[in-house]
């Protein structure tokens, strides 16, 4: 079986681990945390990165910082995951779900505007698959409303929209490191924060409301209870599994871009008779290979494609239901808008197996069972 997804390893993680071990610093902001947010800083230019315990835990934070209340809006599409709604959701607010474009699956960006009301208080837009979102039309929206852009950029490490690092381009960013990420950690995640201002209060809710960071600075003498906040530091030895990762981000993401390019290349030519849509990049961004998907004419076709695959050895899925057509997204949210593309794309999208370790033939041999697949189809 060729699995859809296979977790990075380079070979380096065990022995960082057992480093961690032997340092005798395993809980959170050990040597190996400050490296993996000094990479990102470093990558990305973001005033500064702090490594969570997930993404959802990273998009809490930033909900947070962004002072979230109770019956507040917060516009993202509903083409995510339910992480995305629920960091807002927690804090009380109503997500306000707008339609998709079909060609990147990210938020319309034109669609925004109309659902700003004078409740909103955040624009939330999914770098989906690692492509860009119309960043530069986001942000002017946002800055003319005075709202904040909390990006999801959980599948956008080292993507970019015209030359500016994903997650670095908002009030604050969010990285996903889960298994099933270029990069990971097994279950992690990292807030960038772009503006200095917000850096303490960061620190605060991140370390259970406290000055703990302040404190190990040797800025005060002793740490105390300053305000409300939870626990959101992952263990150093998750980072050790991490760092092993980041040390060789360029080799990982050249070998992805590779088998992405293969898929693509193999499948072009169902693209060209109609058969099946590939996915769009557009000319100002550059993504990171996060996942190769195929489009399908209708949710029947899908079905079968993905049913055919898996008798062949192949695991293949498809992605999201859309959060508005969800028990929880009609409790805790409304769509604005017609839903033209957003239900209807979402059920013809299947997702290849894609990850560091997948080899060229591999990659060849799902291709020849594709082609087989519309042969007889």
């Amino acid at each position: 079986m060729i699995n859809f997804n296979e977790a990075p390893y380079t070979g380096n993680e065990l022995k960082y681990i057992k480093e961690a071990v032997d340092a005798h610093k395993i809980c959170g902001d050990g040597m190996f945390t400050k490296k993996c947010n000094q990479w990102i800083e470093e990558q990305t230019g973001t005033a500064k990165a702090l490594l969570t315990t997930s993404c959802t835990h990273a998009t809490e934070m930033a909900a947070l910082l962004c002072d979230i209340k109770e019956g507040d809006e917060v516009i993202m599409p509903s083409f995510t995951f339910v992480s995305t709604a629920d960091a807002f959701v927690l804090r009380g607010a109503t997500a306000v779900f707008v339609d998709i474009r079909p060609d990147t699956m990210n938020i319309d960006e034109e669609l925004i505007e109309q659902a700003i009301t004078e409740k909103t208080r955040a624009i939330v837009p999914v770098h989906y698959a690692g492509v860009g979102c119309e960043m530069d039309r986001i942000m002017e929206i946002a800055e003319k409303y005075g709202l904040k852009v909390v990006e999801d950029a959980a599948q956008g490490v080292k993507a970019s929209y015209k030359g500016k690092p994903l997650g670095a381009i908002g009030d604050f960013g969010c990285f996903s490191f889960h298994e099933t990420k270029n990069y990971s950690m097994g279950e992690g995640g990292a807030l960038l924060i772009k503006n200095e201002k917000d850096i303490e209060r960061a620190e605060i809710f991140r370390e259970k409301g406290t000055d703990r960071s302040k404190f190990f600075r040797g800025q005060v003498d002793k740490y105390r209870w300053v305000d409300y906040g939870s626990s959101y530091l992952p263990s150093d030895m998750n980072a050790a599994y991490l760092w092993a990762q980041l040390q060789i981000a360029d080799e990982i993401n050249e070998t992805r871009l590779a088998r992405w390019n293969e898929y693509r290349e193999g499948l072009m030519d169902l693209a060209d008779k109609g058969r099946i849509e590939l996915p769009f990049i557009p000319e100002h961004c550059t993504h990171n290979a996060h996942m190769f998907y195929v489009k399908t004419k209708d949710l029947a076709e899908r079905t079968a494609l993905i049913s055919f695959l898996k008798e062949n050895g192949i695991q293949a899925v498809f992605h999201y239901v859309p959060l508005h057509s969800a028990p929880a997204g009609e409790k805790f949210g409304r769509f604005v808008g017609e839903d033209r593309y957003t239900t209807r794309e979402s059920e013809r999208l299947v997702r290849l197996p894609m990850f560091y370790a997948l080899k060229p033939e591999q990659v060849e041999y799902i291709v020849a069972k594709i082609h087989e697949f519309y042969e007889n189809n």
